[in-house]
């Protein structure tokens, strides 16, 4: 869509690479009727969408300024890095505490938190699910 990612909006899409495989494995497992090992797939996957939420909310948190975003994502006076040395070349860095957009009130990391939640309770109830007809 245009949008360049921050720092942390980088960091919040691990639990997703992680996830996906992670889920897809799961559902392997549940095919070979290992029903044990895909309900501990699943926690951990639920897991690390629950910590994936809570790095939203201090991204969102930064960047309605309720607390400082990390200094990694400070764009400074300038706005740019200059990696040319002396060439023309610059890369903008995206600062964490200002949102790219808003949609409906929420920036991506706030849609990130909604969404990670959903994850999160649906893999909780996959690994109950599995786990009690083990």
């Amino acid at each position: 869509g245009g949008y360049a990612p921050c720092h942390l909006c980088l960091q919040q899409r691990y639990a997703y690479y992680a996830g996906i495989p992670l889920l897809f494995v799961g559902l392997i497992l549940l095919s070979a009727d290992e029903r044990k090992w895909a309900g501990i797939v699943f926690f951990l996957v639920a897991l690390a969408f629950l910590a994936n939420a809570g790095l939203g909310v201090y991204h969102a948190g930064a960047e309605w300024g309720y607390w400082p975003g990390p200094e990694t994502c400070a764009g400074g006076a300038l706005g740019q890095l200059d990696l040319s040395a002396g060439l023309a070349d610059t890369v903008p860095v995206i600062r964490c505490d200002e949102a790219a957009i808003r949609v409906l009130g929420l920036s991506f990391a706030g849609w990130n938190v909604i969404g990670s939640l959903f994850i999160h309770f649906c893999c909780l109830n996959a690994a109950a699910t599995s786990l009690n007809k083990s």
